[in-house]
């Protein structure tokens, strides 16, 4: 277990012991659970079953001492996504509340490789508010819901190329421009495609594959936008430049038929998406809607 006693003071709470060393006392200080929490509430369990037998049991832990709450946030961040496997969802946002809790951390965070999903978890925050996103991105905590086609962290590990400073324009918007495109983009998205729109459980659009391979397409429709005089956050020009790539878009599903356009992001055996999960079959569709693009002309 990971403990704080966030009161230490040297002064009360270490005394010499006979062999020279520091020894930590703790009087009727709380110590609080860093990690460990379930652990905790097992031996409570344990105890409230048979006192008798559990009540010497000891439990080897780790305490820090005078940490504050953001540090026992990172402290946790570091264990549980390095040490051992918690949700990714809950990580991530760990890691953007440690951002928003101290400057000094956040500029450190973006500095280092861990950067990018705090750009991204801020995004996926934003993204999932009066956007075609809302209601449909779960976060740790949240009961799932049918509207729900994607968690925190498939949405921001879907955006990590934009975010990673890969595409110098995305970069440079500012993050209030960039909620702006990726919702004018999912917009023009959703009303070619508006039958996912309407049932997006059924589809997977929205789902991993779906928003893996639209934003990694993002820059190129961005470019040709630009190119033509219009403005990156309309999204009646993201809906014209995707019109074709999106209805022509076809293969063979699980069932033997050929389908295209909104039916070949249908979910399990009627669509055909499902197969193109893999990230090699990502940028097999990734190819298959630029080489529909370079054809584009917006009015």
């Amino acid at each position: 277990m990971l403990l704080n006693l966030r009161s230490f003071d040297p002064r009360r709470h270490l005394v010499k012991a006979k062999s020279g060393d520091d020894q930590l006392v703790l009087g009727d200080e709380p110590l609080y659970v860093v990690d460990g929490q379930h652990r905790l509430v097992a031996l409570h369990d344990l105890l409230d079953d048979n006192e008798a037998e559990w009540a010497g049991f000891r439990i080897p832990f780790v305490c820090l001492l005078g940490a504050t709450a953001t540090e026992e946030m990172r402290q946790f961040y570091i264990v549980n996504s390095r040490a051992k496997s918690v949700p990714t969802d809950l990580a991530y946002a760990l890691l953007h509340k440690q951002a928003q809790e101290s400057p000094e951390e956040r500029e450190a965070l973006l500095e280092g490789k861990d950067g990018w999903k705090v750009n991204g978890q801020e995004l996926t925050e934003r993204l999932a508010g009066e956007t075609p996103w809302k209601g449909r991105i779960r976060f740790p905590g949240e009961k799932k819901t049918k509207q729900m086609t994607i968690p925190s962290s498939g949405m921001v590990n879907s955006l990590r190329e934009l975010v990673r400073g890969t595409y110098p324009y995305f970069e440079s918007a500012g993050e209030e421009q960039q909620v702006q495109m990726l919702s004018a983009y999912w917009s023009g998205i959703l009303r070619m495609l508006p039958e996912a729109n309407e049932t997006p459980d059924v589809y997977t659009i929205q789902k991993m594959t779906g928003a893996v391979v639209m934003h990694m397409i993002l820059p190129n429709v961005v470019e040709l936008l630009r190119s033509q005089g219009h403005s990156a956050l309309d999204p009646n020009a993201y809906a014209e430049a995707l019109e074709a790539p999106l209805r022509e878009l076809q293969d063979e599903n699980r069932n033997g038929e050929f389908v295209s356009g909104a039916a070949f992001w249908r979910s399990g055996a009627d669509g055909a998406a499902g197969a193109f999960s893999s990230n090699a079959g990502r940028r097999v569709l990734r190819a298959r809607l630029l080489s529909r693009l370079d054809k584009i002309t917006i009015t």
